[in-house]
């Protein structure tokens, strides 16, 4: 059966970026370092052809890879997401109540995560704990490492496109 995975427009579009530069540049560059090795003469003993080989597999397996997460893919609809609530696409500002600190996320797809830029994960678990919250709730949130945090919900918004 096969996993779908949701990805934004952005996500849909850097992958197919990835999978054209992986099968136009990259396979041709090792391309042209294999023909290179075998002008070397015997290949049963040229380690440099059977490293380059082996660079081709991995680039192989990784253009499926990517090719079977294109066809799985499914572009989220920014229009059906209830935008009361916290949910996939939400930018949300927290409160710690610990500490009072205040933090900002906007909850990705697990591929477009970018802790940097303030995009964690769909599947973390403070993400898991602020799903379908609303402004003014408080999420508690257990951690692998058995802590817990808690956070009050003080304001969501979507970006819109």
């Amino acid at each position: 059966m096969k996993k779908f995975e949701y990805i934004t427009k952005e996500g849909l579009k850097k992958l197919k970026e990835k999978i054209e530069k992986l099968e136009n540049i990259e396979r041709s560059q090792i391309s042209l370092q294999i023909a290179e090795a075998r002008d070397k003469g015997d290949l049963s003993e040229n380690a440099e052809y059977d490293a380059i080989k082996e660079k081709q597999i991995l680039l192989e397996m990784n253009i499926a890879k990517l090719k079977e997460k294109l066809s799985n893919a499914r572009i989220i609809d920014e229009k059906k997401i209830n935008k009361t609530r916290v949910s996939i696409l939400s930018t949300i500002r927290l409160r710690n109540l610990t500490n009072g600190i205040e933090q900002k996320y906007t909850l990705v797809p697990e591929d477009e995560a970018d802790l940097k830029s303030g995009k964690i994960s769909i599947n973390t678990p403070i993400s898991l704990g602020l799903l379908g919250k609303q402004v003014g709730d408080i999420a508690h949130i257990k951690l692998p490492n058995n802590m817990s945090l808690s956070y009050e919900i003080l304001k969501i918004e979507f970006n819109e496109k």
